[in-house]
C-alpha cells in the first residue's frame, strides 16, 4: 500500500484484518516512524486498535522502502494523494506518475497494479504505460479499485460496504481482486465488475450526485425561510420517497473535506477537456464556493447588524464531526470573513485544533465548548459534534454577553432555544409570512 494518508492507512489496516499481509509504505519518515511507535497520524474512530492489534498479529507492516514493500506481492496499491492542481482546476497526478515509475522499478513477478487513488478517467491507462516504458517485459496489470469511504465511518464503510467497484481488464487481475475481496463475498456484498474507465469515473460521478443533493437541499433551505417552510419536513417529505432517499439531505453551510470540493472540480474539467461539459455540477461547484461565504451574513445579523469589537465564539471548525480534516473546511471562509469584519474569535473543536491553528491565524483557541462562550456576544455552530447537541444552555446563556446563538448545522429545536430565552436563528426553518400563518 503505497501511502499512508486516509485512504491508504485505513485500507490496508482493513485488509490487513481480512487476514491479507499488508505493508504500508510511505516516504514520509515522520509518519512511519509514528506508525512504528504504534502512533496513529489521522484522527479516525477506532483506526488505532485495528492497527494495533493487526501489527501485533504480524500481518501489518510499515516501512520507507518500497522495494521491501513489494517483495513477494500480489498487489500492489497507489493510495497517494491527487490535489486540485493549481491554475486549473484538474486533479494533480504528478504523486500517482511518480509512483507508478517507482512501481515499475520493483516489480518482481507477476502484480496488480492498483489505483486506489482518486484518478480522472484514462489515468489507469497512463499508469499502464508509465510502467510497460520502464518495464517492458514486466508482467503486470492496472486495475481501478475506487475508495467509498466516509471520514469519521470507514472502517464500517470499508468492512460493511455498499458495494466494491473494480476496473480490469483481464481475467488474472479480476481473479486477484477477487481473493482481496472475498470475506466480502461471504457477506453477499455486490461486487461490481468493469473496465477501468467506468471504475475511474463511477467515482467522481458519485461524489458529484452526493455534492448536488447536499446543493440542493441548501438551496430549497433557502426558500424556505422565505415562503415560512421548515426545510427538516421538506427533507423527510421527498427522502422517504425511496427514488430520491433520506441521507444528504442535511441543509448547512456547504460541503467541505478531502472529496467533494476536488472531486466536482476534477469532473467538470474533465467533461469541459472531452468536449461534454456537465453543467450541473459546474452550478453546484459554484454554489457551494459563494454559499459558505455568504454564511458571514447570518453571523452578522446576530450581532445586531455590527461585528466591529464583537467576539464570536464558534464551536467545531472540521468539515464535518469525527475527523480532524480541515481541507475545505466552511470555517476556513466564515472564519476570516469575521476577523474581517472586526471580530475577536474564540474556537473550539474535539479533534480539528491543531491543524486548525495552522490555517486560521489570530483566533483564540480554547479547552472545551464552555470555556469558548465565556464573554461572547454570539455563538456560532459549525461542525455537528455530539458534544455540542446537549449543551447546558442555562449555562450557555449566563456565559455568553448575549444570548445570541446561529446554528449552522441545526442540532437545536427552535422551540426549545426560544423557551430557554435564546436569540436563535438556524438553516431553512421560516417563520410563516404575513397573512399566511395556519389558523
Amino acid at each position: 500500500m503505497i501511502g499512508t494518508g486516509y485512504v491508504g492507512l485505513v485500507s490496508g489496516a482493513c485488509f490487513s484484518e481480512f487476514g491479507v499481509h499488508v505493508t504500508c509504505m510511505d516516504k514520509d519518515k515522520g509518519k512511519i516512524d509514528q506508525l512504528l511507535r504504534g502512533e496513529i497520524p489521522i484522527y479516525e474512530p477506532g483506526l488505532d486498535d485495528l492497527v494495533a492489534k493487526n501489527v501485533k498479529a504480524g500481518r501489518l507492516t510499515f516501512t520507507l522502502d518500497l522495494a521491501e514493500a513489494m517483495k513477494g506481492a500480489d498487489a500492489v496499491f497507489i493510495a497517494v494523494g491527487t490535489p486540485t492542481r493549481r491554475g486549473d482546476g484538474h486533479a494533480d497526478l504528478s504523486y500517482v506518475y511518480a509512483a507508478a515509475e517507482e512501481i515499475a522499478a520493483n516489480l518482481d513477478g507477476y502484480t496488480v497494479v492498483v489505483n486506489k487513488s482518486t484518478v480522472p478517467v484514462g489515468t489507469g491507462r497512463e499508469v499502464e504505460a508509465i510502467i510497460r516504458k520502464v518495464r517492458p517485459d514486466a508482467e503486470f496489470d492496472v486495475a481501478s479499485n475506487p475508495e467509498f469511504l466516509r471520514e469519521g465511518a470507514a472502517i464500517g464503510d470499508f468492512m460493511r460496504p455498499d458495494r466494491v467497484v473494480i476496473g480490469a481488464e483481464s481475467e488474472r487481475a479480476r481473479d486477484t481482486m477477487r481473493r482481496l475481496y472475498r470475506p466480502l463475498h461471504l457477506i453477499e456484498t455486490p461486487i461490481v465488475m468493469t473496465n477501468r474507465e467506468t471504475a475511474e469515473l463511477t467515482k467522481y460521478a458519485a461524489n458529484a450526485f452526493l455534492a448536488t443533493k447536499i446543493t440542493f437541499i441548501n438551496e430549497i433551505a433557502d426558500l424556505c425561510e422565505k415562503v415560512g417552510a421548515d426545510v427538516h419536513d421538506v427533507a423527510k417529505g421527498i427522502g422517504l420517497d425511496g427514488r430520491i432517499g433520506k441521507k444528504f439531505l442535511h441543509p448547512g453551510p456547504g460541503y467541505g473535506g478531502s472529496c467533494f470540493p476536488k472531486d466536482t472540480l476534477a469532473l467538470v474539467r474533465t467533461a469541459q477537456q472531452h468536449e461534454a461539459p456537465v453543467r450541473i455540477v459546474e452550478t453546484v461547484v459554484d454554489i457551494n464556493d459563494k454559499r459558505k461565504k455568504s454564511m458571514i451574513s447570518r453571523i452578522v445579523a446576530a450581532c445586531e447588524g455590527s461585528l466591529a469589537g464583537k467576539t464570536v465564539a464558534v464551536l467545531g471548525v472540521t468539515f464535518k464531526p469525527n475527523t480532524d480534516d480541515m481541507r475545505d473546511a466552511p470555517s476556513l471562509d466564515i472564519v476570516p470573513a469575521l476577523q474581517a469584519a472586526g471580530a475577536h474569535v474564540r474556537a473550539f473543536d474535539p479533534a480539528g485544533m491543531h491543524e486548525a491553528a495552522k490555517l486560521l491565524p489570530g483566533v483564540d483557541w480554547c479547552a472545551d465548548a464552555y470555556q469558548t462562550l465565556e464573554g461572547a456576544d454570539c455563538v456560532a455552530i459549525l461542525t455537528e459534534w455530539n458534544e455540542f447537541r446537549a449543551l447546558d444552555l442555562n449555562r450557555c446563556k449566563a456565559l455568553l454577553t448575549r444570548p445570541a446563538m446561529v446554528d449552522l448545522r441545526n442540532i437545536y429545536n427552535p422551540a426549545e432555544m426560544a423557551a430557554a430565552g435564546f436569540l436563535y436563528s438556524s438553516i431553512g426553518r421560516g417563520s410563516a409570512p404575513a397573512g399566511r400563518q395556519a389558523g
